[in-house]
């Protein structure tokens, strides 16, 4: 499958922390709220099929706590959330907000493979209290850690494109 040119095409500046920071707020209260409703209609789901005087039951006895395929479900929402955006068009919400987008050095958005990278990476890259995303700090061309192994990176658009 041919890589698609993101537009505005350019040689942007990599973006720097501070912008990163703000457009991953934005994103992770978008996370948030898509997980609430997912772990809503999972619930649902499972009490139209076991009943909810049963699943009350489950509950209580923390039966439920833990439940390894809501789990699942909920990681591959937030990673189906987040290739969506970044192989279609670059940018999540909270990077259209910011004017940032991830992609290949050479415009081209990032593939499916890229994005299963950039999300696998950034997990551990954030749970190691962020060494990984703090790593733009030192690196010459402000890449973070999943930058890095999903061989892409994050520009600053010009102010007049990401405001349209």
């Amino acid at each position: 499958m041919p890589k698609h040119l993101l537009r505005p095409q350019g040689d942007f500046p990599h973006a720097g922390l501070p912008r990163r920071l703000a457009a991953m707020f934005y994103d992770f209260l978008l996370c948030i709220a898509l997980l609430m409703v997912v772990t809503l209609i999972y619930k649902l789901v499972q009490m139209s099929i076991v009943g909810e005087v049963h699943l009350r039951q489950l509950s209580d006895s923390g039966a439920l706590d833990g439940d390894p395929l809501l789990s699942s479900l909920l990681l591959l929402c937030l990673f189906a959330f987040f290739a969506k955006f970044w192989t279609h068009s670059g940018q999540t919400l909270g990077m259209q907000v910011w004017g940032l987008r991830v992609q290949n050095a050479d415009g081209t958005a990032i593939d499916l493979k890229q994005a299963l990278l950039r999300f696998m990476i950034a997990i551990p890259s954030l749970l190691c209290l962020g060494l990984g995303l703090f790593w733009v700090l030192w690196d010459k061309q402000k890449r973070s850690w999943h930058d890095i192994y999903s061989d892409s990176l994050i520009v600053q658009l010009p102010k007049d494109t990401h405001k349209k």
